[in-house]
């Protein structure tokens, strides 16, 4: 009898104190006096900074203290991370619903498009000299337009096989040189990767439908880089602090000893360096030509950012170097001097491998940070001309990866940006 009691008495106990938590919980806590009879001393508290207090979380809105719960509470729990998602999730929603308010202004105000052809009609007459107002600021001004006027559509994608699609989530897509078609990696039930190919000839102004095809092969890798490869006869395998550089047509190997972990790479096409950018924050770069060397002499230019370099891009003339970091940083850098000419504010990253995308013919840079959201900027003047939220709740496993070209689909392909999140594809038009 004592131990069936003292049973109950546990469960009773349990229970109260589940209430009590979720009581104390939902107990407001004030920040400080009442100030509703003075309309200025309540403006200066909400301006102030309202101090941290252990084991409660402030509410902006209500202007209150509230009590947040353990972690492991299944019950309402009020975590930092539940607040904090919370917020972005509201955030991001009320982005999309802007987005949306201005789409419908632009394709229902006749004056705006008028505006659009009046840009273009300065730029046509100024290359033919016809008008001397500056062709740069013009240009400037008819990207911002456009990229501000892009507008997501969904993807219908078929495939052959009727369960492929759809299936799996997209981790990478990446476009090949003609941008004919996108190499996909995604992720599978079982853990790994499986890749696949999209055709984008089916991708026009009117038809949004692509095909999928799926490949067999399936690999525990989670990254990939198609770039090195596509553009070089060499071939890169990932290493821990060593370069193994191997040329595909002898078999020849070289290996080059390194202090840090090499996190991105890409070739020269002019000449035969390979650039690589570390987990130091190092960007260096190789001629393939030399035989390896003890030491650091082999190391022919050399840049350096204050965190991990996540993704390097050479731009076409190969004069300038765009590296981003984990810290959010993104440089631009020229190779002549060594020095940084550009940084392009706004991209969010803490920890994440993340690829940095130069579109040089429409003047853009594109970059999908760690929040999910997909920022634009105008490479001329760095100005952020754009942030995209994602469709999908933001988290770290839908995380979007992007393809911004002028010809999507091949040489009469229509330009714009994809992106693929979650198990869906989205076209941004770009005209």
């Amino acid at each position: 009898m004592r131990t069936a009691s003292g049973a109950g008495t546990g469960r009773r106990h349990g229970a109260g104190t589940a209430r009590l938590e979720r009581e104390e919980a939902q107990t407001p806590v004030t920040a400080g006096p009442s100030t509703s009879g003075d309309p200025s001393s309540s403006s200066s508290v909400q301006n102030s900074v309202v101090p941290e207090l252990p084991g409660f979380y402030y509410d902006s809105e209500k202007n209150r203290y509230f009590r947040l719960l353990p972690g492991h509470n299944n019950y309402n729990p009020l975590t930092k991370d539940s607040i904090q998602y919370k917020a972005l999730e509201c955030k991001r929603l009320r982005l999309l619903e802007e987005e949306e308010k201005q789409m419908k202004l632009f394709i229902e105000a006749p004056h705006v498009s008028g505006i659009y052809s009046c840009l273009l009609a300065v730029v046509d007459q100024r290359r033919v000299g016809m008008c001397s107002i500056d062709i740069l600021k013009i240009l400037m001004l008819v990207h911002e337009l456009k990229v501000n006027c892009m507008q997501r559509r969904k993807i219908e994608i078929h495939s052959p096989d009727s369960s492929v699609a759809g299936t799996n989530n997209f981790k990478i897509i990446v476009a090949d040189v003609a941008c004919e078609r996108i190499f996909t990696v995604n992720d599978v039930e079982h853990g790994g990767c499986k890749y696949g190919i999209i055709n984008l000839s089916g991708l026009g102004k009117e038809s949004l439908t692509v095909e999928m095809y799926d490949n067999l092969y399936f690999t525990n890798r989670k990254e990939i880089d198609l770039e090195c490869c596509a553009v070089s006869r060499y071939r890169l395998p990932g290493l821990t602090r060593r370069v193994l550089v191997t040329n595909v047509v002898t078999g020849h190997r070289q290996t080059f000893g390194t202090s840090s972990d090499v996190l991105a790479q890409q070739f020269a096409t002019q000449t035969p360096l390979l650039y690589n950018g570390c987990r130091s924050g190092e960007i260096f770069s190789i001629d393939v030509r030399q035989r390896n060397r003890k030491g650091q002499s082999w190391k022919a230019t050399r840049l350096f950012h204050g965190s991990a370099v996540t993704s390097i891009h050479l731009m076409e003339a190969e004069h300038y170097l765009m590296a981003a970091d984990m810290a959010g940083k993104i440089k631009l850098w020229d190779l002549r001097t060594t020095k940084c000419v550009k940084q392009y504010k706004g991209h969010h990253n803490e920890y994440a491998i993340l690829p940095v995308h130069v579109n040089e013919e429409e003047g853009l840079l594109t970059a999908v940070g760690q929040d999910c959201y997909t920022r634009i900027w105008s490479l001329q003047d760095a100005h952020l001309l754009r942030t995209i939220p994602s469709p999908h709740p933001s988290s770290k496993d839908a995380i979007p990866s992007v393809v911004f070209s002028s010809r999507l689909g091949g040489s009469r392909g229509v330009p714009g940006l994809l992106m693929a999140v979650k198990q869906d594809l989205y076209h941004f038009s770009y005209i």
